[in-house]
């Protein structure tokens, strides 16, 4: 008799949450029927009794050992049921105790942890379907004190699974859980990186295709528009500046019959930089690639004006 109590105990232990009846007695049990259509039952318990597993659970209100706290369809606890696992496993095995797995039958759950589930199955049971991942990701976000505080509060007044259920306590954690959420961010949506949102937001050169104000200037969005124009980077004296605005001008007009941008980025940053600096016979280089195949352009207009005025 004896032999069968020890076997029967070492099996209905394998696999508890955290469970020793040699630390303490009180603990909870979450029992998963073999039917889908049957519901989940959440009970709490101050007492332990191998032999008496699958009859110590009550729904009557006169005592509170063994009394039943939720009853959870089994679609909603198939949604939660990994979560659970895995936040329960992530607590023990900081406390060096092995993990535990749910089985269809009777499972035992250490009591701290007991209470933090039955406060996700009270957040969620009668909670649209569509709300389930938003009371997780809430219940993740609390601390284990927070959730040991919210189960005790709505015990002591709505903890039974019938008389208490939809009303006080228990729907203000429904309404905790499931109507603040803790991100506006998709679930499916992948995240941009820093880097690429902040290129996105930086404006001010010639090569934004972000869509302007309608009373600002359009930027350039091809070579089929006008670009905007480039501000010339200022010096304590500007000698030759219309010569230089008409340099800016035939280079643009230049880029655009190469159909190249990023020749007339470079080109336009080199006059930029030299700013105030005569003109010479200096070959302006443009990358390789561009059209025409075109390795050089020689300014030829602006150099036979300026040797006109040298003599």
């Amino acid at each position: 008799m004896n032999r069968k109590t020890d076997d029967s105990s070492e099996d209905v232990l394998v696999g508890a949450f955290g469970f020793d009846p040699q630390e303490s007695s009180a603990h909870f049990l979450v029992h998963i029927p073999t039917s889908g259509q049957q519901t989940v039952e959440i009970s709490e318990h101050l007492s332990w009794d191998p032999l008496r597993v699958s009859v110590s659970q009550h729904y009557g209100i006169d005592r509170q050992d063994g009394q039943v706290r939720c009853f959870l369809p089994r679609t909603k606890w198939n949604e939660v049921a990994d979560a659970l696992r895995a936040e329960l496993n992530t607590r023990l095995k900081s406390q060096g105790k092995r993990p535990g797995k749910w089985k269809v039958g009777y499972n035992l759950v250490e009591r701290t942890l007991g209470k933090e589930l039955t406060l996700l199955a009270w957040g969620i049971e009668d909670a649209d379907p569509s709300l389930i991942r938003t009371a997780i990701a809430n219940w993740q976000g609390l601390a284990p004190e927070e959730r040991w505080w919210m189960y005790t509060m709505t015990a002591a007044a709505t903890g039974h699974c019938q008389t208490g259920r939809g009303v006080g306590w228990r729907k203000a954690v429904r309404y905790a859980l499931t109507e603040n959420p803790v991100t506006n961010r998709v679930e499916d949506q992948p995240v941009v990186p820093e880097f690429f949102r902040l290129a996105t937001a930086r404006a001010g050169t010639i090569f934004d295709t972000a869509p302007s104000s309608p009373s600002s200037p359009s930027t350039a969005e091809g070579l089929d528009h006008e670009p905007a124009p480039v501000p010339v980077a200022a010096t304590p004296t500007q000698p030759n500046s219309a010569a230089q605005a008409k340099a800016q001008k035939e280079l643009q007009q230049l880029a655009r019959v190469l159909n190249n941008k990023e020749a007339l980025e470079q080109a336009l940053s080199q006059m930029t930089t030299t700013a105030g600096a005569p003109l010479s016979d200096e070959l302006i280089p443009f990358p390789e690639g561009t059209a025409r195949n075109a390795a050089a352009v020689r300014p030829s207009r602006l150099s036979r004006k300026a040797k006109k005025t040298t003599r």
